[in-house]
C-alpha cells in the first residue's frame, strides 16, 4: 500500500509540473491573442475613388491656414514582453488639435497638440499606469509637435496621389523636448487633405521609464503615431 501511495503521489506531482509548464507556455499566447487582441493597423492615408481624381491643383488653392479636423487621431505603439512573447499594444485618442500654414507649395508652419491623458488601450489598468506613473499626465497633460523647417514639394498635388515627405520638428513628451524627423504620407482629396506617419522614440530620451507591471514589461522603444484630417481653418 505504501508503495502504491508513493506512485500516486509521484504521478500527481508530475501532472502538476506538466500543467504548470503548459500554463507558463500558454499564458503569454492567451494574453496576446485573447486578452489584448490584434493591435490597431499602422496609420495610413485614405485615397478617394479614382473617379474623383483630377489633373492637378493650383498652388493658390492650398495657400492659407489649415486645421486638424474630426476624423483625426494620435497615440502610441509599443511592444510588451510576457515570458518572452511580444505583444503589440496600440493606444489612441481623437482629442487632437493643431494648425498648419501653407504658402504656395510650401508648408511653412505646423503645430499639433495631443491630449495624452485621453489616450486609451484595451486595458484600463495599463492606461492608468501610463498616465500616472509613466507620462505623469497630471503634470504634463499634452504632447506636442512643432515643425522647425519648411517643407516644399516640387509640384502641385494631384488628387488621390500619395506623396511621402520628411518633416523636421520638435516633439515634446512629459515636458521634455527633442528634435525628430518624421516620414509623412500626405494626400490631397480635393477639398481637404490627410497626413499620416509615426515617430520612433526611446522612452528614456523623454525622461519616461518604460512601464513594468510585474508580469509584463514594456520595451524601451516605441512609436508615436498619428493620422490627421486637415481642413481650411
Amino acid at each position: 500500500m505504501q508503495k502504491r501511495t508513493k506512485i500516486i503521489t509521484a504521478s500527481i506531482v508530475a501532472g502538476a509540473l506538466v500543467l504548470g509548464a503548459t500554463a507558463a507556455i500558454a499564458a503569454p499566447i492567451v494574453y496576446r491573442d485573447l486578452i489584448v487582441g490584434e493591435a490597431e493597423a499602422a496609420p495610413s492615408v485614405t485615397t478617394p475613388p479614382s473617379a474623383t481624381v483630377d489633373a492637378g491643383t493650383e498652388a493658390s488653392d492650398l495657400t492659407g491656414q489649415w486645421a486638424v479636423a474630426d476624423g483625426s487621431f494620435a497615440g502610441y505603439r509599443v511592444d510588451e514582453v510576457l515570458n518572452g512573447t511580444d505583444v503589440t499594444v496600440t493606444g489612441r485618442t481623437s482629442d487632437v488639435t493643431g494648425g498648419f500654414t501653407v504658402d504656395g507649395l510650401s508648408l511653412t508652419a505646423a503645430s499639433i497638440e495631443v491630449d495624452v491623458a485621453s489616450i486609451a488601450t484595451d486595458s484600463g489598468n495599463r492606461d492608468e499606469y501610463f498616465r500616472s506613473s509613466a507620462l505623469r499626465t497630471d503634470e504634463f497633460p499634452t504632447a506636442t509637435f512643432v515643425l522647425t523647417e519648411p517643407i516644399t514639394i516640387d509640384a502641385a498635388p494631384v488628387v488621390g496621389d500619395v506623396q511621402t515627405v520628411q518633416a523636421a520638428g520638435e516633439l515634446t513628451i512629459a515636458g521634455v523636448t527633442r528634435p525628430v524627423t518624421v516620414d509623412l504620407d500626405a494626400v490631397w482629396n480635393g477639398g481637404d487633405g490627410q497626413v499620416a506617419g509615426s515617430v520612433p522614440i526611446t522612452f528614456a530620451d523623454f525622461g519616461v521609464e518604460a512601464p513594468n507591471l510585474g508580469f509584463v514589461s514594456v520595451e524601451p522603444d516605441g512609436f508615436v503615431e498619428f493620422s490627421l484630417v486637415l481642413t481650411r481653418g
